[in-house]
């Protein structure tokens, strides 16, 4: 796999030829099999896919496939999606405060375990990350979320190939 750099102080306008539909991807935490997931839905429907992380990412050989090294710090990466985000783009993301922004800016989540934020459920999962937070800052042990497993890879993808089967996206770039 090659590693990409893509990373401009400035919004990027799209690059010609591209869809205007992208899916953005915060990829610190997003585990390797969603990426996989990803990087063959790119192919396939002819999106392009960026990931953006603190660290270097792989990505395989693709026009179609980019990666964002942005500089550590807190919510450094997600505010370099949230610069670069259009409305109707779609973002992979697990970090719900995040997700509430982008749908704010009139964008699409969808976290790796397949579970897709909107309009609807995010105001409750924000109240309810808010009283965990707050529960562990009290000493609280609220554990933390189960192991990715199969069952998660596939609740993923199906959700994916809902979204992108359920969008009026363009046909595949030739």
């Amino acid at each position: 796999m090659q590693m990409t750099r893509w990373c401009h102080l400035t919004r990027p306008q799209r690059p010609s030829g591209f869809t205007t539909v992208e899916i953005w991807v915060d990829a610190d935490a997003c585990p390797n099999a969603v990426k996989a997931i990803l990087f063959r839905a790119a192919e396939r429907v002819g999106l392009q896919v960026t990931l953006v992380a603190n660290g270097p990412v792989s990505t395989p050989p693709s026009r179609l496939v980019r990666a964002v090294q942005v500089s550590a710090g807190f919510d450094v990466a997600d505010n370099e999606i949230l610069k670069r985000l259009h409305p109707g783009d779609l973002v992979i993301t697990a970090d719900i405060p995040l997700a509430a922004e982008v749908i704010d800016r009139g964008g699409h989540v969808l976290n790796p375990r397949g579970e897709r934020y909107t309009k609807d459920n995010i105001r409750e999962r924000l109240t309810m990350r808010d009283f965990m937070d707050t529960l562990r800052g009290s000493g609280i042990n609220t554990g933390g979320p189960p192991a990715f497993g199969p069952r998660d890879r596939q609740a993923f993808a199906n959700a994916l190939d809902g979204i992108l089967a359920g969008s009026k996206l363009p046909p595949k770039l030739l």
